[in-house]
């Protein structure tokens, strides 16, 4: 999965060029965009086309329309916000297949930009339609993905359409994601350490499954804490604690410790009555856990704790925030984290979702040394498991 070909392995010039990038960015009240990390990140693969002369198609979904058009989940405030960021036309297509589709491919110069309609207008894309991956591949000579944040889906414009076109390549983005998710999997710089958050333990549990073998030390936060905590028979008052996953946490804790992997967590808590607690909350130890209150966030004898491991550390994974982040009251484990990072000189590195969020939040997205672009897919691939867009991509060798 590691040893793909890039852009920089084919000739581009005067050739039609596929383009799956990630553009499902939030849009504002008015429909101009939200937040345009997405664009920014694939603008290199973007730039590098065009100046090498290709004709480019660029393809991405946003939101969820349901198999069919709806005019909220139009690429169009996309295609015109890119041309201001370009400096250029980017044409916009009425679909992504069709006819008029094709003339407009057909009258592309090179250098030029077109942006096709959102290919989840079609049911197709999402079962990965043979007959609609072909449309999608006739349009082109060349395939290339740079949409990491959809590489863990096997639809028709992230899988199907790689396997008709040859070449198919990865994109500067794509390219950057493998290598600096899969270095830290197969040769960490050491000590290696990965901090794991987020509300659900089942969501972590085959990602700490597979980094067990692999890492020096975990640290785990969130509301799946708590999860861990109850099985080591601690009482946790009315957190968050998934049942189901007790014995599958205990079994893990006990592997870790055959594995000599130091597995650290809470030792005291941001506790109040409610979620949406603003003045009502104090800071509690793992014996003095108030039977109604909830654990909202790591305290900060534990923000320390962990900030001196990260500052030993050589390489970090970050997935996941420390507490409900979204609070401000309970925020500051998880600013403590991003912080720490940043002061860090190891190599970081941030697994998408909410603790990109977290670290633009913080301001500090400029001190890390890799953001993530795709929450779910950086989760999966720390799982160990095989991206669908990645692995249809043609080897190096």
């Amino acid at each position: 999965m590691y040893n793909k070909m890039s852009l920089r392995d084919v000739k581009l010039q005067g050739e039609r060029v596929f383009c799956r990038v990630d553009f499902n960015v939030p849009l504002d009240d008015r429909g101009g965009i939200g937040d345009d990390s997405r664009i920014t990140a694939a603008l290199k693969t973007i730039r590098y086309i065009t100046d090498q002369g290709g004709r480019l198609i660029l393809a991405s979904h946003l939101g969820r329309p349901k198999g069919k058009p709806d005019p909220k989940y139009s690429l169009a405030p996309v295609a015109a916000h890119l041309s201001r960021l370009l400096g250029r036309e980017v044409r916009m297509a009425p679909d992504c297949v069709g006819p008029e589709v094709s003339k407009m491919v057909n009258t592309l110069r090179d250098g030029d930009v077109l942006l096709l309609e959102n290919v989840r207008f079609h049911a197709e894309e999402e079962k990965n339609d043979h007959i609609f991956s072909r449309q999608l591949a006739n349009l082109a000579d060349i395939y290339v993905n740079d949409a990491f944040g959809a590489a863990h889906r096997a639809h028709a414009s992230t899988e199907g359409v790689a396997h008709m076109l040859n070449p198919a390549v990865a994109g500067f983005l794509m390219e950057d994601e493998i290598r600096y998710l899969g270095k830290a999997l197969t040769e960490p710089a050491r000590p290696f350490v990965s901090i794991l958050g987020g509300a659900k333990a089942k969501d972590k549990i085959p990602v700490i499954h597979n980094l067990l073998k692999k890492v020096d030390a975990l640290l785990i936060g969130g509301g799946m804490a708590y999860t861990f905590l109850k099985a080591k028979g601690i009482e946790v008052g009315r957190s968050l604690v998934q049942e189901d996953q007790i014995d599958l946490a205990r079994s893990l804790m006990k592997e870790a410790e055959t594995l000599r992997v130091k597995f650290l967590l809470p030792e005291d808590h941001v506790v109040a009555p409610a979620l949406e607690s603003v003045t009502e909350f104090r800071v509690c130890g793992n014996g003095d856990f108030p039977p109604s209150w909830m654990g909202l966030d790591i305290g900060p004898a534990t923000a320390r704790r962990y900030s001196a491991v990260v500052g030993d550390a050589a390489t970090v994974v970050w997935n996941g925030p420390m507490g409900v982040f979204e609070n401000d009251t309970f925020a500051k484990g998880t600013l403590a984290i991003a912080n720490a990072l940043a002061e860090s000189k190891a190599v970081t590195i941030i697994g998408g979702g909410d603790s990109m969020a977290a670290v633009k939040q913080a301001g500090l997205e400029g001190r890390m040394t890799h953001i993530s672009t795709g929450g779910g897919a950086s989760l999966e691939f720390l799982e160990g498991k095989k991206l669908p867009g990645i692995q249809a991509l043609n080897d190096k060798f």
